[in-house]
């Protein structure tokens, strides 16, 4: 089993400032390259308090690889629709090349009218920009110039793209919530999956995973050559105490949920995204009793290894820890960290 760190952190300046909270989230990252947490993910959003201070992932990740040695960094996820494919395969290659190999590249649709309004693109686009994009930047990692017709951008012939990834491919990560056909694509394509479960329930995200299984194996693909990744909130106890647990963490999951709700305020294309007008149920209602245990990996050592037995069994092979939400300190996350690397992982590294 492996284990990340997510990022999608609430933007609350009267309480934090952009700059220490981004250099708490570099303090963090740092301590679990040197604890032995496999990877960093950082989300891209624009705009909106919901994660949108971490609008240039890139810059960031880049910052990070020189800050670490083993963690590999990962973007979760660069919003294809809204970038230009180019660019994105350019700013890979030199963020691959600047860590040694330890780039993943996780891609997804996106979800907030605002930035494809900003933007300017059509939300009914986001899936083929999505699937387009993913082609291109595959085929201007191969090291030959770029033939490629586009739908979207000018059309690139003869022209190499550079730098070249130190990886062969860096591996691919679709991020998918709730359409099957997501599902579906990513496991044609043979892409890992990227799944951010904390919005539903254990059984929801169980059935929504098995789409994904079952549809390599109906494409020929073998489940045990691909990973899935699932994004859980966190956090770490020495010992268990529900009561304390709440105390600590309803706060700021609260917070979060609220961000998550601003964020989507304006529901997307209704035809590209069906369904999606109840994507933010689970996160505008954060209440303990709703949330603990089954969308979130929390309390003390021995639950937190059963939930952590619970996710594998599923077909899970990373989950990746959302410890930064709401105004959590910085002392209460280093703090879940330690009693992480010290009393938890050596427990769940090799189930």
């Amino acid at each position: 089993m492996k284990f990340g760190l997510f990022y999608l952190p609430t933007y609350l300046p009267d309480q934090r400032d952009v700059h220490t909270h981004m250099h708490n989230i570099v303090e963090q990252v740092e301590y679990a390259d040197k604890i032995g947490i496999d990877y960093v993910w950082m989300v891209e959003h624009h705009f909106v308090r919901h994660g949108g201070f971490l609008s240039a992932n890139y810059a960031f990740l880049s910052y990070l690889a020189g800050r670490t040695q083993n963690i590999r960094l990962a973007t979760g996820a660069t919003v294809m629709a809204l970038n230009d494919p180019v660019r994105v395969a350019e700013h890979a290659a030199t963020l691959d090349q600047l860590s040694n190999g330890r780039f993943d590249l996780g891609v997804g649709r996106g979800f907030i009218r605002d930035e494809f309004d900003s933007f300017g693109v059509p939300m009914r686009e986001s899936r083929e920009r999505v699937e387009e994009g993913v082609d291109l930047v595959r085929k201007a990692w191969s090291g030959q110039p770029l033939e490629f017709e586009s739908r979207f951008r000018p059309d690139m012939s003869g022209l190499p793209v550079l730098p070249p990834t130190l990886q062969n491919e860096p591996k691919i990560w679709n991020a998918c919530l709730m359409s099957p056909e997501s599902f579906e694509w990513t496991a044609q394509e043979g892409h890992n999956l990227l799944y951010v479960a904390y919005h539903v329930d254990h059984e929801l995200a169980t059935e929504r995973i098995s789409w994904y299984r079952e549809a390599l194996s109906k494409y020929g693909r073998k489940v045990e050559d691909h990973e899935v990744c699932c994004v859980y909130h966190a956090y770490f106890m020495e010992e268990p105490d529900d009561d304390r647990l709440k105390a600590v963490v309803d706060g700021p999951m609260g917070e979060y949920g609220v961000a998550g709700k601003e964020a989507a305020r304006k529901p997307p294309d209704p035809e590209a995204y069906k369904g999606y007008d109840q994507r933010d149920k689970g996160t505008q209602q954060l209440s303990f009793d709703r949330y603990f245990p089954g969308r979130v990996v929390m309390g003390g050592p021995d639950q937190v290894v059963e939930r952590i037995h619970e996710l594998r069994r599923i077909g899970i092979t990373q989950v990746s820890f959302l410890l930064d939400f709401g105004s959590l300190s910085q002392d209460e996350i280093m703090k879940s960290l330690n009693v992480f690397g010290d009393r938890i992982l050596p427990l769940v590294r090799d189930i």
